[in-house]
């Protein structure tokens, strides 16, 4: 229960829940010592957290695909490459410098801190908002550095273990053909069940949990400490392999690893010897000082040729939370380190927790009035749309043309397609998924319309982002079969959501009147043509927004009627006018048009 009270406090603060899962664990063990998992687990302690690692080490692979590496601008591909390189050496050797670890334990460190990860960056950029560029680069370098960090202290662990055997090649060699071999296997192993559908889909989530435990022993049978090695492979493997989707398969991974994160890092932590930091004194701010400053030395040198400004990169450099993985895979490479007789590597969970703790508190609670500062910071503004279907797409494509930011959801890769290629920024995913918790970026996004064909996924949508966005920015738009008038239609009242447009107005209806050569049009009211000539020459049509001079849209719903006035823009249904309509009006040259009406 305390792992899923620090999940619920991170999701109603928006912060990451690493922070308040490390918190309670260590006011549970070193403070208080309630809680002694030595005691607890007994010599099990090992063997679970081994497990756990190798779960979450095995749903970070899934998300590393090699084409996306070259898919979001050369930043990015330099901040995962030769940047990861270049941090993880200024790191290392700044905690050698200031700390009494041997080169080895300074690499492994180095090599833990450099994971940022999405889950510590999303919850940072919501509360941030910053523009585009920055928004894009952090997202994306969380999202791909993950799995490559993973792998890389891995490595570095493999190469350690190897050092203290009595034949340094053989060991590695031995290491790492068991972890990539085993790894390689089991991927294979299980793509072809799945694209050959020999397991039956209920079987999908268990049979793969059971073969990547399976994989982890068996690596690690034929070669000590292979097992992690060997899980991080088998999932780059499948996340890279053609024609096989796995999205229900991580989305179940991403559930089971809340689940595990949850127990494991407030275990760890409560393992956490406090003395150890505490005789670091001065020297553990020096370590920190070194990984900020390497931070904003990989930040300009990877950015070195971009088109950002130096405000952008200053704010890059400051934006670096460190996650699951190093807090994760740090606990884990003590436990053997210790045994084998390491000095000093009972530092490395205790120095990298500090490192987490540090980072995420010092830039959730700065990273916004320095983005502010900067004046980067932007308004959110823009709408999330869930649905593809042509309403949607048509409110996405009148709302685009009026200047505000559009992100578009959509579970059905048709409709993905045809927003994309008109030029609409889409999620192709579930809007209410675990991934999309992950992966759908709310940045500079302020409301919600949730207009698909399927109610209970607009229900659900809306109950989803009433937290992110308020209560009264989340919207439906009906669907034929809801009746609100009656009471078996209706909602309890803890569950409405303003409804979008007038009441006799549904999505069926909507769509019934786009096909028969219906717009949505935009006309801004003047002194010359103000709201009086507007109703007089359009009479009485279907008004659907309104955008004050200052950008903000008003929608026209059950329980709001805007009145616009003269600097206003009206968006509203109406017949486009067919050719002969449009050749009438071209003759009458001596009585134009008064309005500045335009296809919105």
């Amino acid at each position: 229960m305390a792992g899923m009270l620090a999940q619920w406090l991170a999701w109603r603060l928006k912060l990451p829940s690493i922070l308040f899962l490390l918190l309670i664990g260590l006011v549970a063990g070193p403070v208080t010592g309630f809680v002694e998992p030595d005691i607890i687990f007994g010599d099990l302690l090992f063997p679970a957290v081994s497990l756990g690692v190798a779960l979450v080490l095995f749903e970070g692979a899934l998300t590393l695909r090699f084409r996306d590496l070259a898919g979001h601008g050369s930043s990015v591909t330099s901040l995962v490459s030769w940047g990861a390189g270049l941090n993880w050496l200024l790191i290392a050797a700044g905690t050698w410098l200031f700390i009494d670890l041997s080169w080895p334990m300074a690499l492994l460190f180095g090599a833990l801190v450099v994971v940022t990860g999405p889950t510590v960056i999303m919850p940072l950029l919501r509360t941030v908002k910053p523009n585009a560029n920055i928004s894009n680069i952090l997202r994306w370098e969380g999202i791909l550095i993950d799995p490559i960090g993973a792998l890389l202290a891995v490595l570095v662990y493999e190469v350690i273990i190897a050092g203290g055997s009595g034949n340094f090649w053989v060991f590695l060699i031995h290491e790492l053909v068991s972890g990539v071999v085993t790894g390689a296997l089991g991927a294979l192993l299980l793509a072809q069940l799945l694209k050959r559908h020999w397991l039956p889909e209920y079987l999908h989530n268990v049979f793969t949990l059971a073969l990547v435990l399976t994989v982890f022993t068996t690596a690690n049978y034929f070669a000590e400490e292979s097992g992690l090695l060997a899980v991080t492979v088998m999932g780059i493997w499948l996340a890279n392999t053609r024609d096989l989707n796995m999205e229900d398969i991580l989305s179940f991974k991403e559930s089971l690893t809340i689940l595990i994160i949850s127990v494991l890092f407030i275990v760890l932590a409560a393992r956490v010897d406090l003395d150890l930091i505490g005789n670091l004194g001065w020297a553990a701010v020096g370590v920190m000082a070194v990984i900020i400053a390497a931070r904003f030395v990989v930040i300009f040198a990877c950015t070195l040729r971009s088109k950002l400004k130096w405000q952008e990169k200053a704010l890059l450099g400051w934006i670096a939370p460190r996650g699951i993985v190093a807090a994760a895979v740090s606990a884990l490479f003590a436990f053997k380190l210790e045994s084998l007789g390491y000095e000093n590597a009972s530092l490395l969970p205790a120095l990298t927790f500090l490192v987490i703790i540090a980072t995420v508190l010092l830039q959730s609670f700065t990273a916004a009035p320095l983005a502010r500062l900067l004046g980067l910071s932007q308004d959110d503004n823009g709408i999330l749309i869930v649905g593809g279907n042509p309403v949607a797409l048509a409110v996405a494509k009148a709302l685009q043309k009026q200047n505000l930011r559009i992100r578009m959801a959509t579970s059905s890769w048709s409709e993905a397609q045809t927003a994309r290629m008109a030029g609409i920024d889409t999620y192709f995913g579930n809007p209410v998924s675990a991934h999309a918790d992950r992966h759908l970026d709310l940045v500079g996004l302020g409301r919600l319309f949730a207009m698909s064909y399927r109610p209970a996924l607009n229900s659900l949508a809306a109950m989803r982002y009433q937290s992110e966005f308020g209560k009264r920015m989340v919207m439906t738009l009906r669907n034929a079969e809801e009746k609100d008038s009656t009471e078996k239609g209706q909602l309890v009242h803890s569950l409405r959501v303003p409804r979008m447009f007038d009441d006799d107005v549904n999505i069926g209806k909507l769509a019934s009147l786009l096909s028969q050569n219906h717009e949505i049009k935009a006309t801004k009211l003047t002194a010359e043509f103000g709201p009086e000539q507007f109703e007089n020459h359009h009479g009485k049509v279907l008004r659907l927004f309104a955008i004050d001079p200052r950008g903000k849209l008003w929608v026209y719903s059950n329980e709001s009627q805007p009145q616009p006035k003269v600097g206003w823009t009206l968006l509203f249904l109406s017949k486009a006018k067919d050719q002969q309509q449009l050749l009438e009006e071209g003759r009458k040259a001596d009585d134009p048009p008064r309005d500045v009406e335009s296809p919105a």
